[in-house]
């Protein structure tokens, strides 16, 4: 039993950092699901109210920095609140449309077209805001990445 207990908990923190880059699959749940699978399994007297304090201010500063790192990435390359909007969007819908790129391709054509559509600022200025929401994007996955990164230490840590 103890085997199957590891590879569920195994299984949803891989799971954890496989929607970092997959936004449809929401890591923190599946992270915190690990935890819970784990006090399930053996115990839950090894994660004191310490350790869930911990993982809920690192939850709140992963929540904060994607929602920064894309609204940076948009700003910083002069895009507007609707590339934003766009980008966000592309980013939920781009995986479904085109499978493999589209968590790439998703967040750049949504900016543009959103841009395109409500601005009218040119086809020059929405694709910078295209490329802003791209790089926020991969920056917001980096950041997440590591955060989930020390949300695992400490799990490892208390256990």
């Amino acid at each position: 039993m103890e085997i199957i207990g590891w590879i569920l908990i195994i299984a949803s923190f891989i799971i954890a950092f496989i929607g970092t880059f997959y936004p449809i699959l929401p890591s923190v749940v599946f992270m915190i699901l690990g935890y819970i699978i784990y006090g399930l399994f053996f115990s839950f007297s090894e994660l004191t109210w310490l350790f869930w304090v911990i993982q809920l201010l690192f939850v709140v500063l992963l929540f904060s920095a994607d929602m920064v790192a894309n609204a940076f990435g948009v700003k910083k390359f002069g895009g507007t609140k609707a590339g934003l909007w766009g980008s966000t969007i592309g980013l939920i819908v781009g995986p479904f449309v085109i499978p493999v790129a589209g968590i790439l391709v998703g967040p750049f054509l949504g900016a543009v077209l959103a841009e395109l559509i409500v601005t009218r600022e040119g086809i020059k200025q929405a694709i910078k805001s295209g490329v802003g929401s791209l790089i926020g994007f991969l920056t917001s996955s980096i950041v997440k990445i590591i955060i989930l990164a020390v949300m695992l230490v400490i799990f490892l840590i208390f256990v």
